[in-house]
């Protein structure tokens, strides 16, 4: 008999969830369950986010310091600034102190408006350019630091979201070893339900190609749980929060 044949099949089939329901059965048993009313499907009375997480809210100022106490327990670097004129020079020191040769940034006029050309002349620097990506990803994985603008913060969760487009390609804040986040004070949000239901409306021609979610630097323990900062993203990651 040919196993293309549809009685084969469906008695195949028939096997497999009889094997199925056995197994099942086995482990319903273990747990003390058992009987054909344990065999319904369970009841999903809720969709999403309960209503009173939905309405869970912190202040500004609680959600900023909630922020910045997260990053720092995962391992980031975290400052607050007062505002953007000040910004620059805490860029500076904080490429001085780690001693960084090379930077790439978004190509967008925030971060334009550092003048690392200017005040930093001795070292390369690189704008991310979207139209001739193939070469901007190559500069980005030989460059020592990676400058991005976040979209969003999330202050429950100590994470930044960035997403990705032509003007900010995903490797300036994945391939540099030193990743210094901008996090404008108006873009933290107390919950990750937040951003996840805005990018739907953002997206005026249809999502990003990467949204991307940074928990402070790149940790792995996959070898024998052995921790190892740095090995699939930047080892250091500085998080500045403006205003």
């Amino acid at each position: 008999m040919s196993t293309s044949d549809p009685s084969f099949l469906a008695k195949m089939e028939q096997e497999s969830r009889e094997q199925q329901k056995r197994f099942i059965g086995h482990i319903a048993s273990r747990l003390g369950h058992g009987g054909a009313a344990d065999s319904r499907k369970p009841e999903h009375p809720y969709r999403g986010a309960p209503d009173f997480w939905n309405r869970y809210e912190l202040t500004q100022e609680e959600r900023i310091d909630r922020f910045m106490a997260n990053w720092r327990a995962a391992g980031g670097h975290t400052e607050r600034i007062t505002g953007w004129e000040d910004l620059s020079g805490v860029v500076i020191r904080i490429l001085q102190e780690h001693g960084a040769q090379s930077t790439i940034r978004h190509d967008l006029p925030e971060l334009a408006e550092l003048r690392l050309e200017q005040h930093l002349p001795e070292l390369a620097h690189r704008v991310w350019n979207g139209r001739e990506a193939d070469d901007s990803l190559t500069a980005a994985a030989y460059t020592d630091a990676g400058i991005a603008l976040v979209d969003d913060a999330v202050a429950y969760t100590g994470s930044l979201v960035v997403t990705s487009s032509a003007e900010k390609g995903r490797s300036v804040s994945l391939l540099p070893n030193l990743l210094i986040a901008i996090v404008p004070a108006e873009r933290m949000k107390t919950r990750l339900g937040e951003v996840m239901g805005r990018l739907p409306l953002s997206a005026e021609g249809g999502l990003p190609a990467g949204v991307h979610f940074i928990s402070g630097p790149s940790r792995s323990s996959d070898i024998e749980n052995d921790l190892t900062i740095g090995v699939h993203g930047p080892g250091i990651a500085y998080a500045l929060i403006v205003g």
